[in-house]
């Protein structure tokens, strides 16, 4: 590999793996985010981060010596500071895109969603897909990492099971098989020199919902009691949620409550356990007392 690697969204949660396993095998990188603080608490050397708001093209670098890749984890789960998702799932990346290509990169790495391209009626997917299109239509080369959910998301699960009760949608059988982010990181480097164009990728245990809720209660030393209620509810609420609030509350939880409907199970990958990382987060819980 000749050049540089830049990672854009480094300071975000997977951006943050992804840093360190660069770092750690060594990659000549550059990490862009938009926190000198947040950059610099990540232990980079004042060579291996440059503050960029992806949003704005004026604050991007010109940089003189060759880049090899773009890595972008660039996106918003919740709109905040005013922005859309297609002001950052869209945009954004398209702005890195365009640095890209002005900058001869060979080849562009992107973070998407599993089953992206079917879920192009939810708002956050819609504006990662348009990118997807854009990408494809660039000429460079690329892959497009189609992750499930990461361990991140499953703090949700946490967050119920501290009251004593998981509550889920239907019988609670659709099933799963979230992805850690140190897991996931690995997988986004190895495609830097894969020829793959499109990677799904998830972790190596296939839940139902019905076992992560389990596994929460149990992480959390609680009863098991898992409620049941009726899909009608869900659907319901997408509705009301539609019409009756902006697209910046609706977004996240028409994301959540849509994913939560059916299966999603990816390729398996990884090393690391839910079973473990709900532990930590629960210890983690317990000393913050």
């Amino acid at each position: 590999m000749q050049g540089k690697i830049i990672l854009a969204g480094a300071t975000g949660y997977l951006g943050g793996y992804i840093s360190k396993e660069l770092k750690y095998q060594k990659f000549d990188f550059l990490a862009f985010g938009r926190s000198e603080e947040k950059l610099k608490k990540m232990g980079l050397a004042h060579t291996q981060f440059q503050v960029v708001d992806v949003t704005k093209l004026d604050t991007f670098p010109k940089i003189e010596e060759p880049i090899d890749t773009v890595i972008s984890t660039v996106g918003i789960t919740r709109q905040k500071d005013g922005l859309s998702y297609m002001d950052v799932d869209y945009q954004a990346n398209l702005n890195l895109l365009e640095f890209a290509i002005r900058h001869r990169a060979r080849k562009f790495v992107y973070v998407s969603v599993l089953n992206g391209e079917q879920l192009r009626h939810l708002k956050i997917t819609a504006a990662k897909e348009r990118f997807v299109d854009s990408l494809k239509d660039s000429g460079l080369e690329y892959s497009i990492i189609r992750p499930n959910g990461f361990f991140s998301d499953m703090k949700d699960f946490l967050a119920m099971a501290k009251s004593g009760r998981v509550y889920l949608f239907g019988n609670g059988e659709f099933k799963l098989n979230p992805i850690h982010g140190m897991d996931l990181a690995r997988v986004v480097i190895d495609s830097i020199a894969s020829p793959q164009k499109e990677i799904e990728v998830g972790g190596p245990d296939i839940f139902t919902q019905n076992e992560i809720g389990k596994l929460a209660l149990e992480a959390l030393g609680k009863k098991i009691k898992i409620v049941h209620l009726p899909d009608w509810m869900r659907r319901t609420a997408l509705a009301f949620m539609r019409t009756f609030t902006s697209s910046k509350t609706y977004g996240p939880i028409e994301f959540f409550l849509s994913m939560m409907a059916q299966d999603n199970i990816a390729p398996r990958h990884g090393v690391h356990r839910l079973e473990t990382f709900f532990r930590e987060e629960s210890d983690h819980t317990k000393e913050a007392v």
